[in-house]
């Protein structure tokens, strides 16, 4: 159950765990707010960095400024070394080609590009600014490939789960939340066909499944749980309640979610009472207070990054930096923040 938010938090960083001022080995990752659309940023132990998905496009490049702050003037980057594309909607591939062009990117993995899409009518113009800044050279990763950034003294892995629809295969142990499934109407959109990644450093373990909707959550996590257990879980497609099945939400029992909303995207009613359900849950941090609904079921206000709206947001991002030995970890928000503690659990791996 979730714990008492404010009293039981241990505030102090224990011997061998994340320390946001000091580097020593640490992987780091940053929630960057892009106002409902998606922008997680990982910098490894040896400094190289990984994009997943990159916000809107236009906004007077709002959301491209605000990666490139947290890349080049918080984690010191020079470049981007790897960007991936969870999906083909513009909330989330709208600045590979600007920054690209802005800051620089290395390598571009996507599921494969497809020539059309029936949601977005400028997709063949967007998708070609994006050919462009990958010189055609993206590379299209499959259900259960790997993606190869450098491991050190710590091993680091990232698993892909979930690409165009397919899942890995459903081994592992039987999922107890697998009667919480049913089916709905098949999604036709791209959201079905997100990318969904798994990262272990050491023991840790956090899971992005970009905007993956409900039926293929099923296929991934029923009747068994190929994906064992998390630490921590990005909240599936901004807290909307086409994803975030609880068959997969319960079934990964995280002990921090951190949900990419928007504040009058994401974050809803039906979404936050699952997460509320998780067995294991410790805390709940949102890049945006949902300004449509309730204080009560949301977050805590010391757990929320952006309280307003739009208009008077100050993009503030959370950051997760995770001990050399991958250990522990820390939360926080913005760079004052206040660093929140945890243990990296014993955790369910099949």
């Amino acid at each position: 159950m979730m714990r008492c938010l404010a009293a039981l938090v241990i505030c102090s960083v224990l011997p061998g765990s994340a320390d946001a001022d000091s580097k020593d080995g640490r992987l780091d990752i940053y929630f960057i707010d892009v106002e409902g659309g998606a922008a997680t940023l990982l910098v490894t132990p040896s400094g190289e960095s990984m994009l997943i998905d990159s916000g809107y496009p236009d906004n007077q490049g709002r959301d491209r400024d605000r990666i490139i702050d947290v890349a080049k003037d918080v984690a010191g980057l020079s470049k981007i070394d790897h960007a991936a594309v969870s999906h083909w909607h513009r909330d989330h591939y709208g600045n590979h080609a600007a920054l690209a062009a802005k800051f620089g990117i290395g390598t571009f993995w996507d599921r494969g590009i497809p020539d059309t899409l029936q949601e977005d009518s400028s997709f063949e113009t967007r998708i070609a600014a994006y050919r462009a800044a990958s010189q055609n050279r993206s590379h299209a990763l499959q259900a259960g490939d790997s993606v190869p950034l450098k491991s050190g003294k710590t091993k680091l892995a990232v698993k892909v789960l979930t690409s165009g629809r397919k899942v890995i295969p459903n081994s592992g142990p039987k999922n107890p939340y697998a009667e919480r499934h049913r089916q709905t109407d098949v999604d036709q959109s791209d959201n079905a066909a997100s990318l969904s990644l798994l990262f272990q450093f050491g023991d840790f373990r956090f899971l992005c499944c970009g905007d993956l909707t409900w039926n293929v959550e099923g296929k991934l996590v029923t009747p068994n749980n190929p994906v064992g257990t998390v630490d921590i879980f990005m909240v599936t497609h901004h807290g909307l309640p086409m994803s975030n099945n609880p068959a997969l939400v319960l079934a990964v029992d995280p002990s921090v979610t951190i949900m990419c909303n928007g504040p009058t995207k994401g974050g809803a009613e039906s979404t936050l009472k699952t997460l509320h359900e998780i067995n294991s849950l410790q805390d709940m941090y949102q890049l945006h207070r949902n300004v449509k609904l309730e204080a009560a079921l949301q977050s805590p206000a010391e757990f929320i990054a952006n309280t307003g709206t739009t208009a008077t947001c100050e993009g503030q991002w959370v950051k997760t930096s995770v001990a050399a030995d991958g250990s522990s970890y820390t939360v926080q928000i913005g760079a004052d923040g206040r660093k929140r503690s945890y243990t990296t659990r014993n955790h369910l791996v099949p």
